[in-house]
């Protein structure tokens, strides 16, 4: 992965295909491998560019470190510009989708198109064990690494519906797992802040793109009612829901996730 320096850390970031782009955005407790299978499919016909956020996945983590919602849509806009996308397609699951927003609505990045898999970007949001340890990291961050391991694997696992095949959730762990792992793994959750969702939510009817929500009806983590409502707030968008599929729908549902996605990139830009 190529490297990019930001104020809020070095952010890793890969591209593959050629020709016209599209950006995958993650979100957390996750990294750019929740989209592997995604951009492997969509460089057929696109340039993918994939991107760790900084304190997730192989993107740098320190004591101290500011990866706040608000940083982190800060730091999209400044991405797009170093690689010079101008008006890219943006794909964005889970925290990237208000990540995505905010650097659309409030840093002026602006996009072709957006596709929103089941993210973060309307109140209330946040499971049971999120605001736990949201409303006490220092408890977390003491535990023996044992027992961290166990918690991340456990409450990473509920995110599929159908269950994630051998490694997967291997690969999803990994990042959060030994000392500096540990502690950025609680870091980025007691910096969950809704406000930064509540400042852009007044902001959705003003959108101005094509917009598609896509949701797991079996999503334990953000129910898709929650979809459905954030769909009704954007002007003009696309609600589509995929049966059986969990929060990751890139794993419950890959084949048909890849070709709504395709579908989507497909339609005509409103410049062409």
């Amino acid at each position: 992965m190529e490297e990019f320096e930001t104020p809020g850390g070095t952010v890793r970031w890969a591209s593959s295909g050629s020709s016209p782009p599209v950006v995958l955005l993650h979100g957390t407790p996750f990294s750019s491998s929740v989209w592997r299978d995604m951009a492997s499919a969509l460089s057929e016909r696109h340039q993918v560019f994939v991107w760790d956020m900084p304190g997730y996945g192989r993107s740098g983590k320190r004591d101290g470190q500011d990866v706040s919602l608000g940083t982190q849509a800060e730091i999209f806009a400044s991405l797009l510009e170093h690689w010079g996308l101008e008006s890219p397609p943006v794909v964005a699951h889970d925290f990237g989708g208000v990540v995505s927003l905010r650097a659309h609505l409030l840093h002026g990045a602006r996009y072709d198109q957006l596709a929103l898999v089941d993210v973060v970007a309307i109140a209330p949001w946040g499971t049971p064990f999120f605001h736990l340890v949201r409303d006490n990291p220092w408890v977390f961050e003491q535990l023996p690494s044992h027992l961290h391991e166990v918690i991340v694997r456990t409450q990473t696992a509920t995110a599929s519906a159908a269950g994630l095949r051998d490694g997967v959730l291997d690969e999803l762990v990994a990042p959060w797992l030994g000392a500096a792992g540990q502690a950025a793994y609680y870091r980025q959750i007691a910096q969950a802040d809704q406000r930064l969702t509540d400042e852009i939510e007044p902001l959705l009817g003003t959108l101005d793109l094509p917009v598609l929500v896509g949701w797991g009806e079996a999503d334990e983590w953000i129910p898709v009612e929650q979809g459905k409502e954030l769909a009704s707030r954007i002007p003009g968008a696309r609600l589509r829901l995929f049966p059986g599929a969990g929060h990751l729908v890139q794993e419950d549902a890959p084949a048909a996730l890849t070709a709504t996605l395709l579908e989507f990139l497909g339609q005509p830009r409103k410049d062409a």
